[in-house]
């Protein structure tokens, strides 16, 4: 597949990459070696790099050049040679310094992955739906994270894609009379949370953001997700997806959710943005529960009498 079919369908991954850039102009900590897991083809990378939103919106030119000055190395992580290598020929390849090295991701064997307090900042977008063992994984990465030092990351959530699978269902009862769990379940962000606590983040911060994005059919839905490479994840499920079943489906999922003007299907895409920090020296602390010395009306000169 080449990459301008690729780059069809990353619309999902350059805005989440754009986002990342955002709330990485926020960070004062230094980014010399930064660790991109579960990197696909480097979509922040490409973006960062990219001057294609320079002068629209002002504020991002601004946090998109602050964040590239601050960039030293890279270490691009993905299981995938194909997915990894598939922006390779691209420009951003001479702006910045980078390696790719194909590992899995959750087996920590390959030194770039096991070497403990070695990167001053790890990302992650959209790639953490796949893993098994997300308790381990999350062990791991603050391992491997600098004291002081954070992770940010997204990952699809919740109610991702619940029109598709709602519509699915009802086709497959109409057809066959039962149902099967087409769609692989998505975290919530209370156990994201609670997860990164128990693998040693703290100063938690956690955001749930939706896109719609409308499809002219079903079809055209499951294409990019094909292209997108996340088909196998959301119907991985026997028995196979067939045509039958693709055909009863539309009109269920028109009948449910369908733009009555432009006939479009919306898809939902849940993200839970996730940031945490390695505790360190320097790490601010919460103050306990109960320190406060001054009462709260009294600092915002509320009067009740």
């Amino acid at each position: 597949m080449s990459a301008f079919h690729y780059n069809l369908v990353e619309y999902l991954r350059d805005e989440i990459a754009r986002r990342t850039v955002g709330r990485l102009s926020c960070l004062t900590t230094p980014f010399d070696n930064v660790l991109d897991y579960g990197s696909n083809g480097g979509n922040f990378e490409k973006i960062v790099c990219s001057s294609k939103y320079d002068g629209k919106f002002q504020r991002y030119t601004e946090d998109r050049k602050l964040v590239k000055s601050k960039l030293r190395r890279i270490t691009m992580v993905d299981s995938s040679e194909s997915m990894i290598s598939k922006y390779e020929d691209d420009a951003f390849n001479n702006e910045l310094d980078i390696r790719r090295v194909v590992a899995d991701e959750e087996a920590f064997k390959d030194p770039v992955l096991r070497r403990e307090n070695q990167y001053d900042l790890i990302i992650s977008n959209l790639s953490m739906h796949w893993i098994n063992d997300l308790p381990g994984t999350f062990r791991h990465l603050n391992s491997i994270l600098k004291p002081d030092r954070c992770f940010i990351g997204t990952i699809f959530g919740g109610d991702t894609l619940f029109e598709l699978r709602a519509s699915l269902q009802l086709a497959e009862v109409e057809r066959y009379g039962g149902l099967s769990a087409r769609i692989s379940p998505f975290v919530r962000s209370s156990d994201v949370e609670g997860l990164m606590q128990k693998a040693g983040f703290q100063m938690l911060t956690l955001d749930v953001q939706d896109i719609v994005v409308e499809y002219p059919n079903v079809v055209a839905l499951m294409r990019d997700l094909q292209l997108m490479g996340e088909s196998n994840a959301i119907t991985n499920t026997p028995p196979p997806l067939t045509k039958d079943i693709l055909i009863a489906v539309e009109p269920v999922y028109k009948a449910l959710y369908g733009d009555r003007k432009t006939g479009h299907l919306p898809a939902t895409f849940r993200f839970i943005d996730i940031i945490g920090w390695k505790p360190g020296k320097n790490l601010s602390q919460p103050v306990a529960r109960g320190s406060a010395t001054v009462d709260l009306k009294s600092a915002l000169g509320n009067d009740t009498n």
